[in-house]
């Protein structure tokens, strides 16, 4: 048997069909950089319009590639429902509600921080749980006790912007195209780290797992235009200073969210740490973070790149709750604010 995952929390529209073993029978993503980018960020209104426009060939797509027969072959549909941004995940709950009456099949609601999480899971015969989960992206910086699957404690996370969210601001403050995370980890690489002395909000507080990223960004802003009001959007930069500045920026950040895990490492006594979101594909954070759990010890589990970002395979997170029945009702409504666990 075999399970249809939708993914629509933000701005990537996403279905795939995965067989009880987790094997993937197909999968599809349709983007939305186009329509976002006049605007360098995400416009909610937008991403729900686009969602609307994408959901049914995207489902059409996997359907017909799985080659499966839906009412014979699926064992249920599952939809994520929470966190995200609220009319997307609408859109991708009522096509999942519509398909769920259509084939006669029963509904999973799917937590989408924790399938980020579940992506570790993926090509893996032995359980990932327990371990510490961190979730680092766009919209989420978030670390957790993972009890299991469904199962977890929130241990603490960013109070301001989300680390992905950090990145795709400071990109355009030096200039690069939408979005930035990626474009700015390029420049980062042709730069000197050392070269700028950025903040590291709170790493040093060690009463707390919680993090922050407004300032950093801030700093940043300052480097440029001073403490005035002058607009970095005028500004002239050089290479070297874009590269330094990108190189200088990335290391704080990673340092932050590095120094976070190995305090939660230390405080919960987990011997592994699992990471997954858009930001886990950033080549310096994976490597600072293999750096500190090898010193500690610890086994380091991260989503594979191709799955860090908003995709439906992490949607065989909905096979834990298919194995214990544990459905939802068709009134079911989405959730939209931030995972706390127990």
């Amino acid at each position: 048997m075999n399970v249809l995952a939708i993914e629509t929390t933000c701005d990537e529209t996403a279905a795939a069909v995965i067989t009880r073993e987790r094997h993937v029978l197909a999968s599809a993503v349709a983007s939305q950089e186009e329509v976002h980018e006049r605007f360098q960020g995400v416009v909610p209104e937008l991403a729900a319009r686009a969602h609307l426009e994408r959901i049914v060939p995207i489902l059409r797509k996997v359907v017909t590639e799985s080659g499966i027969q839906p009412t014979r072959d699926l064992a249920a549909i599952a939809v994520a429902t929470e966190p995200g941004l609220p009319g997307s995940l609408l859109v991708g709950l009522a096509a999942a509600k519509a398909l769920c009456v259509a084939w006669d099949k029963p509904l999973v609601a799917i937590n989408h921080v924790q399938a980020h999480i579940y992506a570790c899971q993926l090509g893996r015969a032995e359980s990932i749980f327990p371990c510490v989960g961190f979730v680092v992206s766009g919209g989420h910086t978030n670390l957790y006790h993972c009890h299991a699957a469904n199962r977890w404690k929130y241990l603490g996370g960013t109070i301001d912007d989300a680390v992905g969210e950090a990145f795709d601001k400071v990109a355009v403050m030096i200039g690069l195209p939408y979005p930035g995370g990626l474009h700015l980890s390029r420049l980062a690489a042709e730069g000197d780290a050392t070269a700028f002395a950025l903040p590291r909000p709170l790493l040093k507080d060690r009463s707390t797992l919680n993090m922050s990223f407004s300032g950093l960004k801030t700093a940043v802003r300052y480097k440029l235009t001073g403490t005035g009001k002058q607009d970095f959007r005028a500004l002239e930069l050089s290479e070297e200073l874009r590269s330094n500045l990108a190189a200088s920026f990335q290391q704080a950040a990673v340092d932050c969210v590095v120094g976070k895990a190995e305090l939660a490492l230390k405080q919960t006594g987990l011997r592994r740490l699992c990471v997954g979101g858009g930001v886990a594909a950033n080549d310096l954070l994976r490597q600072d973070l293999a750096t500190m759990t090898e010193r500690l010890g610890v086994e380091l589990l991260i989503a594979p790149k191709d799955l860090c970002t908003d995709n439906a395979v992490m949607g065989a997170i909905a096979w834990e709750k298919i194995d214990q029945q544990d459905y939802s009702p068709l009134d079911i409504d989405i959730h939209p604010g931030l995972l706390r666990g127990e």
